[in-house]
């Protein structure tokens, strides 16, 4: 079956969907986005989503494209007519399209919508989190707006690189002061010698993940001790636990860092534990 994506109002063949060359997005990385997981056919945690991606669009100052509800239909229309059971559901909202002027365009300039569903391998996934991944460490070289998730993702995209040809499946961003911040696309914790949770607090240095702020409430039922604050990289060495967390990995067990392993060296109890319970504190609609 050929996939669909929804662009401008229309419903089109993935290979046909297209907009305009004069994109702000495609100029200047002007826009915005958000990745929702898809589980059961049903989207995950969708307020929470729309709530960041409004908050986002404020941030740039741009336009809506439709009411958040309607957009919830066209989220929901996109993965039925993809057949999307697992996966996640893209959407990407630019300034529009204008003559290229770095200034923002004329008032009343249309705001592009983009939205494309695909499925995940589930399987795939969870053999992956029983094994757990390798990240790496970066310095980190991005903007000082990561809190809005902006498309304007080069460093990330870098990092991934370097990851990827290190055999390893993410890169953890190192500040100034050698403190971890976040992956390249998605949430650093670690689980300390004394059993915890240690992640850093919400600023403008990391994104605030929806599957992160959703962990805490597992956190909190499972009786488990969190501090939010940033932590060094010899931290992250010495650490009887590491794992990610992001709309499509969920949580993700780290269980090598720079080529050292993590306590033992296989995915932890507290990891394994807390991706079991996610879903149970979701919200599925």
């Amino acid at each position: 079956m050929s996939r669909v994506a929804y662009v401008n109002g229309r419903y089109l063949p993935h290979g046909r969907a297209m907009v305009h060359i004069e994109d702000r997005g495609y100029q200047f990385s002007d826009g915005i986005y958000e990745v929702c997981e898809v589980r059961g056919g049903r989207l995950v945690d969708e307020r929470r989503h729309m709530e960041r991606l409004a908050g986002s669009l404020a941030a740039l100052r741009i336009p809506a494209p439709m009411s958040l509800p309607a957009l919830g239909v066209v989220l929901r229309e996109t993965v039925r007519r993809n057949r999307v059971r697992d996966g996640i559901v893209y959407v990407q909202i630019t300034r529009g399209a204008a003559r290229r002027d770095h200034a923002f365009p004329a008032p009343g300039t249309k705001p592009a919508l983009t939205v494309t569903a695909r499925r995940l391998d589930f399987a795939r996934n969870e053999a992956m989190a029983a094994e757990g991944i390798a990240v790496i460490t970066l310095p980190d070289n991005r903007w000082e707006r990561v809190d809005i998730k902006s498309i304007s993702l080069l460093p990330n995209v870098l990092a991934k690189q370097a990851a990827r040809e290190q055999g390893a499946r993410e890169a953890w961003f190192v500040d100034s002061q050698g403190r971890i911040t976040e992956g390249a696309s998605s949430n650093a914790w670690i689980v300390s010698r004394e059993g915890k949770l240690l992640t850093r607090a919400l600023d403008r240095r990391i994104l605030r993940g929806l599957t992160r702020t959703v962990l805490l409430d597992v956190i909190s039922a499972q009786g488990l001790k969190l501090e939010e604050r940033a932590f060094t990289v010899e931290e992250a060495y010495a650490a009887r636990e590491a794992f990610i967390t992001s709309a499509s990995q969920i949580v993700m067990p780290v269980v090598r860092i720079d080529g050292r392993p993590v306590g033992n060296g296989a995915p932890g109890l507290i990891a394994t534990a807390l991706r079991r319970d996610y879903h149970a504190h979701a919200e599925i609609a």
